[in-house]
């Protein structure tokens, strides 16, 4: 009877182990089990310049939202949707411009507010964007006196 006891606190403990782990590495590694209430909004770029899905959206310093998906278009332009929280409304003239933290940091896009009392809906289009600055195309534009 005893040994018994012994057993089952032992596996108790494993799976409450187990378990912790797991929501760690969900909670760590920022994926989503059960989907948050987003919206999509579609933006184009002439250079998505090296931003990825699972990268951050934020307006005014705070995160609003996550890359989707990263894919090229007919019209041989960068298409990235965007999923914003619900309760965050983005104005139809505002900027969408992909940015890096720090010098050689992560690629991240910032999405300044416009003053149109127009919001993009659900799978509406982000017309104003600002691709990501090439820093080698600066450097060699300097070197070669290009600029």
């Amino acid at each position: 009877m005893r040994k018994i006891n012994l057993e089952l606190a032992v596996g108790f403990f494993v799976l409450i182990g187990i378990f912790c782990l797991g929501y760690l590495s969900i909670k760590l590694g920022r994926l989503e089990v059960f989907s948050e209430k987003r919206y999509i909004v579609h933006a184009k770029f002439e250079k998505a310049g090296g931003i990825k899905p699972g990268a951050v959206i934020e307006i005014a310093g705070v995160e609003v939202g996550k890359v989707k998906r990263v894919m090229l278009d007919k019209d041989y332009q960068a298409s990235i949707s965007l999923l914003i929280e619900k309760d965050v409304e983005i104005q139809e003239d505002a900027i969408a411009s992909i940015k890096t933290k720090g010098l050689i940091g992560e690629k991240y896009i910032l999405i300044t507010p416009g003053g149109s009392d127009k919001t993009i809906p659900d799978g509406g289009v982000l017309r104003e964007t600002e691709s990501a600055v090439d820093l080698e195309e600066i450097i060699g534009k300097f070197v070669f006196g290009g600029v």
